[in-house]
C-alpha cells in the first residue's frame, strides 16, 4: 500500500513538472515569437525605406545622390567582375540591390510564410555581406561599413531566433507524441 502511494505521488510530480515544463515552453515560445516578429517587421520596414532610398531620390535627393556616387565604385569591386572580363553597370547594379531590399523587405514584414521570410533573410545576409565586401575593397572607413555590419548581425539573430522556436516547436511535438505512445502501452 506503502509503495503505491510513493508511486502516486512520483506520478502526480512528474506530470506537475510535465505541466510545468510545457507552459514554460509556451511562454518562451511565445516572447520568442514577439521577438521574431518584432524583428522580421522592423528589419522590413529598414530594408524597403533603404531600398526606395536607392531607387529612387523621392524621399532625399542628397542622399540619393550620394548613393549613386557610391556606386560607381562599389560597382568597379564587384567580385569575379575582373576575373570574368564583365563590367557591371553601376546604375543597375544599385537598382538590383535596391530593388531586392525592397522585395525581401515587403516579404519580411507582410507575408506570412516562414520559408519565404527565410529566404528573404538569406538574400539580405548576402547583400550585407557584400556590402561589407564593398566597402571594404573601396577603403571606407569603418562609419561606413559600421551600418551593414549591425543588419548583418541583426539577420544572424532573426535566423537564429527562427532557428531556436523551430527546434522548440520539434521538441514539442516529439514530446507529445512520447506521451502518446506512453499512454497506448499503459
Amino acid at each position: 500500500m506503502e509503495e503505491d502511494n510513493k508511486s502516486t505521488k512520483t506520478t502526480s510530480l512528474l506530470e506537475k513538472w510535465k505541466i510545468n515544463h510545457y507552459l514554460n515552453l509556451a511562454t518562451e515560445s511565445k516572447m520568442g515569437s514577439i521577438v521574431l516578429k518584432s524583428l522580421s517587421i522592423l528589419l522590413g520596414l529598414f530594408f524597403i525605406f533603404v531600398g526606395i532610398m536607392k531607387i529612387t531620390p523621392k524621399i532625399s535627393k542628397d542622399l540619393h545622390k550620394d548613393l549613386r556616387k557610391e556606386y560607381v565604385k562599389y560597382a568597379k569591386v564587384f567580385p569575379l567582375s575582373e576575373t570574368l572580363d564583365f563590367k557591371v553597370p553601376s546604375k543597375w547594379y544599385r537598382r538590383v540591390v535596391g530593388g531586392l531590399e525592397i522585395f525581401c523587405g515587403l516579404v519580411l514584414t507582410f507575408v506570412p510564410s516562414w520559408k519565404a521570410k527565410q529566404a528573404a533573410n538569406l538574400v539580405l545576409l548576402f547583400q550585407m555581406l557584400m556590402a561589407v565586401y564593398s566597402h571594404y575593397m573601396v577603403n571606407d572607413k569603418f562609419e561606413r561599413t559600421a551600418p551593414a555590419l549591425v543588419f548583418f548581425f541583426m539577420l544572424t539573430c532573426r535566423l537564429v531566433i527562427d532557428w531556436q522556436l523551430r527546434r522548440k516547436e520539434m521538441a514539442k511535438e516529439l514530446a507529445a507524441v512520447a506521451d502518446g505512445d506512453a499512454k497506448k502501452t499503459d
